[in-house]
């Protein structure tokens, strides 16, 4: 079994974004030339889950966009921001933040509809966010003209280390201070 932890251990730490159980299996399959079972994959990772769970190391495995991947624990989030900042590629402007908050909670969504809702046009919000990976086009609206309709992607899970759309916070649960006129009733 230890042999099969150390494959499994290998593959989540080689792939650049996280790893699903079937492709593990696919691997594993090629490789040993028989079927592994899914719950014997599943054991594995959740054996690996713990083991590097211990303070010793200031990386773990975590579920993440239906997968799993090597990521830096919490604590050690300070240090690692220093670098990341200085890695001005993938920050996304305040324009791009907003049209990618309403595409995540309104999609699919068209352009038009993203541009009602900011008020501004969005076609380079937009391009930047489908340069990024963290947005697709997701078929076409049945609306006059047919646009095109919008959704995030499995980038934009990894990038926000959300599992799923159901992580998103409730907008009731979001409250700006800085935005609120007046005392805010608990």
């Amino acid at each position: 079994m230890n042999h099969l932890h150390n494959h499994i251990e290998a593959l989540i730490f080689c792939a650049k974004e996280p790893v699903k159980v079937e492709e593990i299996q696919h691997c594993l399959a090629e490789m040993f030339d028989a079927l592994i079972e899914e719950d014997d994959i599943i054991a594995s990772i959740q054996f690996l889950i713990k083991k590097y769970d211990d303070d010793a190391f200031a990386f773990g495995i975590v579920a993440l966009a239906g997968g799993y991947q090597f990521l830096t624990k919490p604590a050690y989030q300070a240090s690692i921001s220093i670098l990341l900042k200085q890695n001005s590629k993938k920050r996304l402007s305040t324009a791009s933040l907003e049209t990618l908050a309403i595409m995540a909670y309104k999609q699919p969504i068209t352009k038009s509809e993203v541009e009602q809702i900011r008020g501004v046009n969005c076609d380079y919000a937009i391009h930047k966010l489908l340069e990024k990976e963290l947005v697709e086009m997701r078929g076409k609206s049945e609306a006059v003209g047919r646009p095109v309709l919008y959704g995030t992607t499995e980038r934009f899970m990894e990038y926000f280390g959300i599992n799923s759309l159901k992580d998103l916070p409730l907008p009731k649960d979001i409250i700006m201070e800085e935005n609120a006129i007046g005392e805010v009733e608990s």
